[in-house]
C-alpha cells in the first residue's frame, strides 16, 4: 500500500491510497469464491462455473464491488495510520481505479482536528449563582415524601375535588356530533394533573358520582388533530369512582419509615436541607462550568470542519438511539410516534453537536496550554470504575476500548481537570 495526502481547505485532507495489483486480484479470487455458488451457466453445475467463464458471460466488473469491500477497511485502516493526521470524521470514499492487472486506487477525504487558538481562559468572570437552601424548598421536598407514602382510599358522599383521583366515562362532542378518539371508558385521571384538554379538569370539579356532567371546553389552536384545533366541545362525563390520598402523619414514625439516617422530624428537615444545598451546589458548579467554557469559546479562534459536525451529529443521534433501545423503543418507531424524519434530528442536535466540539476543543487547548497530564493512578481508578460498572476486570475494560483505549481515557481526565482549572481560576 502507498499513500499520498493532500491538505485542502477548512481543515479537510484528502488520503490517496494504492493497493498493489497482486493484492487486487486476491481479493476479486475471493469474491468470485463467495459468489460462484450463487452462478449458474449452461453446461456447469452450480458453484463449479469457471472465473474466466463468468467474467466472459458477465464482464470482469461483476467481482469489482466486492473486491473494492474488503480492501478499503485494511486499506484506509494502514493509511489513517500512517498519515499522522489526527482524524476527526469518517471518511468520504472514492474509487478512482479498479481494474485487473492494474494497482487499486481509492481516496479518501476527511476532516482533521481544527487547531485552536485561546484568547482569555483566566479570571473569566461570571454571574455568581446562589445555592442557599429556602425554608419553602424544605417544605415542598417533605410534603413530596408525604405524597409519595400517601394512602388512596376510596371516597363516598361528596362532589368531586381538586387532587381527586376519578375513574370515569367519558364522550366528546363537536356541534352535536361525535368524533373519533373523543371516548373513553373507566379512564383514570387525576384532577389537577393537566393532563387533558386546558379546562377539562377544572370543570369536573363539583361533579357527584354516576352523574352525568357537561365539561364544555375549546380544543387549542395549535391541537395535533387539525379538524379540531380551535373548536369548541361537549365531553358528556360520568364519574364512576373518586379516590383521595390519605397523607401520612409528619411526625417520628413518618421519618422512621421515610428515612436510613434521621430519627426524628426536625433531624429529617436537616437532612432534606442537606440534600438539596448538596443538590445546587453541583448544579451551580455546572453552570458556572457552562458559562466558562462558553465564554472561552466565544473568545477562541478554531475552523470547524463540516464532516467534523456531521460525525458528531450522527453520533449523537446513535447514542439517542441506543438509549431508546434500552427502553423498548426502536429508532424507527420513534421516528413513527413523532413525525420526525433523520434530517430533522440532526437540524435538531445541531447546535449541541457544534458547542459539543467546541467545549471539547477550547478544553483541549487549555490542557496543552497548561501542561495538565493525568496521573497513572488516576487512570488505574477510572478504569476500576469503568469495570465496576460492566462488571468485568480492568483488563477487560482495555481490551474493549481498543489499543488507543488508555490514551483516551487519559485524555478525558485531562479535559476533566481542564474544566476544573477553568472554573476555579473564574471571578464571581
Amino acid at each position: 500500500m502507498s499513500l499520498q495526502v493532500e491538505k485542502l481547505e477548512k481543515n479537510m485532507a484528502k488520503l490517496t491510497i494504492e493497493v498493489s495489483a497482486e493484492d487486487l486480484e486476491k481479493a476479486i479470487q475471493n469474491a468470485y469464491k463467495k459468489q460462484r455458488n450463487r452462478i449458474s451457466l449452461p453446461g456447469f453445475r452450480k458453484g463449479k462455473v469457471p472465473r474466466q467463464m463468468i467474467e466472459k458471460m458477465y464482464g470482469a466488473e461483476i467481482f469489482y464491488d466486492d473486491a473494492a469491500n474488503e480492501l478499503i477497511p485494511k486499506a484506509y485502516s494502514e493509511a489513517y495510520e500512517e498519515s499522522g493526521l489526527e482524524i476527526v470524521s469518517q471518511p468520504e470514499i472514492d474509487v478512482v481505479q479498479i481494474e485487473k492487472g492494474r494497482p487499486f486506487i481509492f481516496t479518501a477525504e476527511v476532516a482533521t482536528k481544527p487547531e485552536v487558538t485561546l484568547g482569555e481562559y483566566k479570571g473569566l468572570e461570571v454571574e455568581k449563582i446562589s445555592n442557599r437552601v429556602t425554608q419553602k424548598e424544605v417544605d415542598a421536598k417533605v410534603q413530596e415524601e408525604a405524597d409519595k407514602n400517601a394512602r388512596t382510599i376510596v371516597v363516598e358522599g361528596r362532589p368531586v375535588q381538586d387532587k381527586d383521583e376519578v375513574i370515569l366515562d367519558f364522550e366528546g362532542f363537536v356541534d352535536g356530533v361525535a368524533f373519533e378518539g373523543g371516548k373513553g371508558e373507566n379512564y383514570p385521571l387525576t384532577i389537577g394533573s393537566h393532563s387533558f384538554i386546558p379546562g377539562f379538569e377544572e370543570a369536573l370539579i363539583g361533579a357527584e358520582l354516576e352523574k352525568e356532567t357537561d365539561v364544555n371546553v375549546t380544543f387549542p389552536e395549535d391541537y395535533q388533530a387539525e379538524e379540531l384545533a380551535g373548536k369548541p366541545a361537549v365531553f358528556k362525563c360520568t364519574v364512576k369512582r373518586l379516590q383521595e390520598k390519605q397523607l401520612p402523619d409528619l411526625d417520628d414514625d413518618f421519618v422512621g419509615e421515610v428515612s436510613e439516617e434521621s430519627d426524628t422530624v426536625e433531624e429529617y428537615r436537616e437532612e432534606i436541607k442537606n440534600k438539596i444545598a448538596a443538590r445546587k451546589a453541583d448544579e451551580a458548579k455546572a453552570k458556572k462550568e457552562e458559562a466558562v467554557v462558553d465564554a472561552i469559546i466565544a473568545d477562541a479562534q478554531m475552523d470547524i470542519p463540516d464532516a467534523m459536525l456531521d460525525t458528531q451529529q450522527r453520533q449523537m443521534i446513535q447514542e439517542y438511539a441506543q438509549r431508546l433501545q434500552y427502553q423498548g423503543i426502536s429508532f424507527e418507531q420513534y421516528l413513527q410516534f413523532t413525525g420526525m424524519t433523520h434530517e430533522m434530528l440532526m437540524d435538531q442536535v445541531k447546535p449541541q453537536a457544534l458547542r459539543r466540539i467546541q467545549s471539547r476543543l477550547v478544553l483541549e487547548a487549555v490542557v496543552a496550554a497548561e501542561n495538565i497530564t493525568a496521573t497513572e493512578e488516576e487512570i488505574e481508578e477510572e478504569l476500576k470504575k469503568m469495570a465496576e460498572a460492566y462488571r468485568v476486570e480492568n483488563d477487560k475494560v482495555e481490551e474493549m476500548l481498543g489499543k488507543d483505549g488508555r490514551k483516551q481515557i487519559a485524555d478525558d481526565i485531562c479535559v476533566r481537570k481542564a474544566a476544573d482549572f477553568v472554573v476555579e481560576n473564574a471571578a464571581e
